[in-house]
């Protein structure tokens, strides 16, 4: 059954019409001051590179610095454990159906820990099965967030008692800019990496009550 769904979300994102990507490399030497600035910052840091949503954002240069730290921050300076940010960065690629960010983050975050199995279930969209006592308040909170636009007291008081304060704002600003990267992302039509082989993320599928 695993290979089947598998198979069918390969077969689902290679079946998708390929989109023009909007923001394309923009050449070292067609760079504004500025822009070279940023993009000299980003590929001198721990992400090596100029991917994703910064070659949108580089069109943007004050804002680009400003989300690249925010950015930089909640992937490596976060309170949260490294395999719960991962899972709830996967939550919001899950949530905007973005197959390049899910593409990106699904090898962290089985690499940190998140099991396989779990992640199935996200990419359908269900509920997932085999959470530790932290993922599942991870995946509560986010998706009370999204859905209700808030969170309920029992479960403020759960993410409270096992995070702390700085937890549940950490909690908050990974979920709001992913929200922003892949509508970023999806706007842009960035493409899947190339090396990126599956498990692809099932679009269409909301997320589970």
């Amino acid at each position: 059954m695993k290979a089947l769904i598998g198979a069918l979300a390969a077969t689902l994102a290679s079946a998708a019409p390929a989109l023009a990507e909007r923001f394309p490399d923009i050449a070292p030497e067609a760079m504004t001051p500025e822009q070279k600035a940023i993009a000299d910052a980003i590929a001198s840091g721990p992400r090596k590179s100029i991917s994703g949503p910064f070659k949108a954002w580089l069109r943007s240069p004050v804002l680009a610095d400003r989300l690249q730290k925010v950015g930089a921050y909640i992937r490596f300076e976060t309170s949260l454990p490294l395999r719960l940010n991962e899972f709830a960065i996967l939550i919001s690629g899950q949530a905007w159906a973005s197959q390049f960010e899910w593409a990106y983050h699904y090898p962290l975050a089985i690499k940190a820990g998140v099991p396989a199995t779990v992640l199935a279930d996200l990419s359908e969209g269900r509920v997932p099965k085999g959470m530790t006592e932290e993922e599942a308040l991870v995946y509560t909170f986010s998706t009370e967030l999204r859905r209700d636009k808030i969170v309920s007291d029992a479960t403020y008081a759960k993410v409270l008692a096992k995070f702390g304060e700085r937890g549940i704002v950490d909690l908050v600003a990974v979920n709001g800019y992913y929200d922003v990267v892949c509508m970023t992302l999806n706007v842009a039509q960035v493409p899947v990496p190339a090396e990126f082989k599956g498990p692809f993320l099932v679009t269409g599928k909301a997320m589970a009550n």
